[in-house]
């Protein structure tokens, strides 16, 4: 089977420029790279082609402001890892929404954010077959029961494959040398 690359900088370049078969090779060559980033980060099936299908849409909406066509991946993979999140907020807003509360300072925000960011990156790196589990117990709620019955699995392989998760979350975010990245 032949390996897929991304669209030529020459296709990136005529497509910034609005020339419109560009525009159409740029979305179809970028498609399978985005679908499969997609897969590797969203919890569901359903999700990921949602996160695909608007990173494509903001692609085609926005490729004019593509400063360099070097940065075409790393763009798309940002906009696919920004999509990703978005639907698992929609998700888990409709499982448990958070009281309101006094307004934090500038400084607990930030603090919040850098955690939050640092709990997806590493949520983010565990294997698809972990990443799935752990999303969808304990992120959107879904019983053991129905996680198993979506994925596939019998109940036992989906609470090894929690477990293993869990631990290795708590693991990567116990990790000393992350203090020293800040």
């Amino acid at each position: 089977m032949a390996e897929s690359i991304w669209p030529d900088e020459a296709v990136v370049l005529a497509a910034r420029s609005g020339h419109v078969e560009s525009v159409a090779a740029l979305i179809s060559g970028s498609h399978p790279h985005v679908r499969r980033f997609a897969y590797s980060l969203c919890a569901t099936p359903e999700d990921a082609e949602d996160a695909a299908q608007e990173a494509l849409i903001i692609l085609y909406r926005k490729i004019g402001t593509l400063r360099a066509s070097g940065a075409l991946v790393s763009w798309m993979f940002r906009i696919v890892r920004n999509e990703c999140l978005r639907q698992l907020r929609l998700r888990t807003r409709h499982f448990d929404p958070l009281p309101e509360r006094d307004v934090a300072s500038a400084e607990e925000e930030m603090l919040r954010r850098l955690e939050a960011e640092r709990v997806a990156e590493a949520i983010a790196a565990l294997p698809l077959d972990q990443r799935q589990v752990l999303i969808m117990r304990d992120i959107q709620g879904y019983s053991g029961r129905m996680v198993a019955d979506l994925l596939g699995l019998s109940t036992a392989a989906m609470k090894s494959r929690l477990h293993r998760a869990r631990t290795a979350l708590q693991n990567e975010l116990r990790d000393p040398s992350w203090d020293a990245k800040c």
